[in-house]
């Protein structure tokens, strides 16, 4: 009796989905930029110059295929931020959790900056970006991460990130800290947090 009741239950979880069943389907991985030699990102440059520092920056595609932001942070003239941003593949991201980074830093932290129209100026959502020296590493940033910030200002009584219209993805250092910078990223996609799943 044991054995035949083991038969049953092994029965009831290797039959297949009957006709007509519906199984959620989960989306396909979206990849948000592109280092790729034939068609890669245009990436924008845009430093503390506007403010009247003399950080500088560049973002440049590799043998590879990966980005390549490097530079260099300078404090001077109240300077102190460098960063490169770009037009996502991908704008409607309300189906996602958050994004997915493929980065090898240089030990220093990063920002990753989220914008939700055109605008040269304005309202932007942070979200931090640690990384190692030398090593790669994977950073899943959930959209519960980004904060509102403006002029480097977290705000307060703004409304969340409208994850279905994102416009504008910066990568930006602004860690108080002189010198070369150098963060080489393999990717940046859109990742589903699949333990939040029905």
């Amino acid at each position: 009796m044991i054995r035949l009741a083991l038969l049953l239950i092994a029965a009831l979880y290797t039959c297949p989905a009957q006709a007509g069943s519906e199984v959620a389907a989960m989306p396909e991985a979206r990849s948000l930029v592109s280092f790729d030699h034939d068609a890669p990102s245009i990436w924008r440059t845009v430093n503390d110059g506007v403010m009247g520092g003399v950080s500088q920056s560049a973002m440049q595609t590799t043998e590879e295929n990966s980005g390549l932001f490097t530079g260099i942070l300078s404090l001077a003239n109240n300077g102190g931020f460098a960063s490169v941003r770009a037009t996502p593949a991908e704008t409607d991201l309300a189906a996602w959790s958050g994004l997915e980074l493929r980065v090898r830093g240089d030990g220093r932290t990063y920002q990753v900056r989220l914008r939700t129209n055109g605008r040269f100026d304005g309202v932007a959502y942070r979200a931090l970006l640690p990384t190692k020296a030398g090593e790669w590493l994977t950073v899943q940033l959930p959209f519960t991460a980004f904060e509102p910030t403006f002029r480097g200002r977290i705000l307060r009584d703004v409304p969340p990130l409208d994850t279905g219209n994102i416009v504008q993805l910066t990568l930006m250092i602004a860690d108080k800290t002189q010198g070369p910078f150098r963060l080489e990223v393999g990717r940046v996609s859109a990742w589903l947090d699949e333990r939040n799943q029905p």
